[in-house]
């Protein structure tokens, strides 16, 4: 396994705003006061709150804080729902329910006199930095039951009926009424006292998926998060790749979905930093200078899209969507994977010294050891064939430009992973779901399960002091609520996070310490693969 290795989406916790408690010191809060800062804003103000803390090395805490635990039993229901995602094996594809107020009343009416207790709702969601909220739309449920078993009789009824449903639990809505309980887990990182690393890692290969668990065991990590979004359907890729940006040991090897924000990690993690990304990349030889349109992925898939002019639907990000492009030059290094994607189009690889010492078509295959190679697709297929020619030179070149378009230059000691939207600008909530493709066009059903409702979440940031600080929530059960993105936010800020941001969460958000799994993932078979996670590294010496 690389030195450094980075993937997508998990959940590093750092406690740090509360100041350092002893270790295994556990607190209990009198309501809305905790030591040094501020209580979770998740739910009424007088639930109660505790917070233990352990010091895993110097200068590294892991702080369990749980609120609401003895919160009264919420009731399930029914949701009506339009299976979303189809053919995916996302499971956190969020279903279709939302429709407009006629439309849901008429459902509603029909649902009645066919026997089912069913109910229309409005959803109303809050405002963001750069989205106005207001109603989502019009829900449709059935019935109100105290157990899961109960909601799940209630919707084999009303399939037998022609109708598709899911049971819910309601505290997972975003209610501000609901009271827990929420499991969340705090990694803090002062590098004052910090003597170890954190680094990115994403295993053998760029394609593969990777518990957070194992890379952890296999780097001998104190602690790890999962990290960036990663493919996870072949339809959209390669599985595990960087569904944004990745940088590890300094070196580009995902592109950036344009102006989409990355969590960035110098120094090992003694400096840490929230920025928005885009980037320019060329291959020339000599006579010719042609744009790249990515780095390491499956040509012509663009996953999470804010890719290039030409680009269908959208160049624009768009969370969850692949976009498409039949026209594409890609750059590939041997961190993708044993072999480069095979397909219709033409490949120039180059061995160690950039010298072109094959071209083949169809694409695809093995990279010699230090080499690399450019796929055409499409009509840039001529272009590549007018550059390559064997026993030439060619180039590879991408450079980084920061929201005010500064070159980066990240040096070999600076990780940088995929994340959005953000939570926290300047201790300010500022939530981005609009810029950062949160917002579907005329689906208001996907903003509504996967930015409105109660997920568990992973999230990053860094506080007054210049710690590091990663966050778990455990959601999608009884024994955890989950959180909203409008509520990831303000937790984000009761601890104290100057910026932060959302990295990917649901059934990725994974925890380990000491190799184990100290959170609770929410998919049904436990531990999910991930494309990279955050490591902690003890002190090497």
């Amino acid at each position: 396994m690389k030195k450094r290795v980075c993937g997508a989406g998990a959940v590093l916790g750092v406690l740090v705003v509360f100041g350092a408690l002893p270790a295994q010191a556990s607190t209990a809060a009198p309501p809305g006061t905790q030591r040094g800062g501020h209580v979770l804003p998740l739910g009424p103000a007088d639930l109660a709150e505790t917070r233990t803390t352990t010091t895993l090395q110097p200068g590294v805490t892991l702080t369990r804080i749980v609120r609401g635990e003895d919160a009264p039993a919420l009731s399930w229901t029914v949701e009506v729902t339009i299976p979303g995602g189809a053919g995916s094996p996302d499971p956190d594809a969020p279903p279709a329910v939302l429709k407009e107020e006629a439309s849901a009343e008429d459902l509603a009416a029909d649902l009645v006199r066919r026997g089912f207790q069913a109910r229309a709702e409005e959803v109303r969601t809050p405002r963001a930095a750069d989205y106005a909220g207001g109603t989502l739309g019009w829900r449709v449920r059935v019935g109100s039951f105290g157990s899961q078993t109960a909601a799940t009789a209630e919707r084999t009824r009303l399939r037998a009926a022609g109708y598709t449903g899911s049971a819910v639990y309601t505290g997972w809505d975003g209610d501000s009424s609901a009271r827990g309980p929420w499991h969340v887990d705090v990694l803090t990182i002062d590098p004052r006292r910090f003597d170890g690393s954190l680094q990115a890692s994403y295993g053998p290969d760029l394609e593969s998926r990777e518990t957070t668990s194992r890379l952890s065991q296999e780097a001998g990590a104190t602690a790890a998060v999962n990290a960036g979004f990663f493919v996870l359907d072949p339809a959209a890729g390669a599985p595990g790749d960087p569904a944004g940006v990745g940088v590890y040991d300094g070196r580009l090897l995902s592109e950036p979905v344009s102006g989409r924000p990355g969590l960035v990690v110098h120094d090992d993690g003694r400096r840490t930093q929230i920025a928005r990304l885009t980037w320019q990349g060329s291959v020339s030889g000599r006579s010719a200078s042609l744009r790249l349109s990515g780095i390491n992925r499956v040509p012509g898939l663009i996953r999470n899209c804010g890719g290039s002019a030409g680009d269908l639907p959208t160049s624009a990000p768009l969370h969850d969507v692949t976009c498409t492009n039949p026209d594409e030059l890609l750059a590939f290094t041997p961190d993708f994977g044993p072999s480069t994607p095979a397909g219709e189009g033409l490949e120039a690889v180059m061995d160690a010294r950039h010298r072109v010492v094959e071209v083949r078509s169809p694409r695809g295959g093995p990279l010699p050891s230090g080499g690399s190679s450019v796929q055409a697709t499409g009509r840039r297929v001529a272009q590549l064939s007018g550059l390559a020619r064997v026993g030439g030179h060619l180039r590879v070149a991408t450079t980084l430009r920061d929201e005010q378009g500064h070159r980066v230059s990240p040096s070999p000691r600076t990780d940088i992973v995929n994340a959005g939207p953000e939570l926290v600008r300047d201790g300010r909530i500022h939530i981005t779901p609009a810029t950062d493709g949160m917002v579907h066009p005329g689906d208001p059903s996907w903003y509504y399960g996967w930015v409105h409702k109660r997920n568990p979440r992973t999230l990053a940031g860094v506080d007054a002091a210049g710690r590091t600080v990663l966050v778990t929530a455990d959601g999608r059960s009884t024994a955890s609520l989950g959180l909203s993105i409008a509520e990831s936010a303000g937790v984000a800020r009761a601890l104290g996070l100057r910026d932060a941001v959302n990295l990917d969460g649901g059934g990725s958000t994974t925890m380990v310490t000491d190799g184990k799994v100290v959170n609770d993932p929410s998919d049904a078979g436990g531990e999910r693969p991930v494309g990279d996670a955050l490591m902690i590294l003890p002190r090497r010496h």
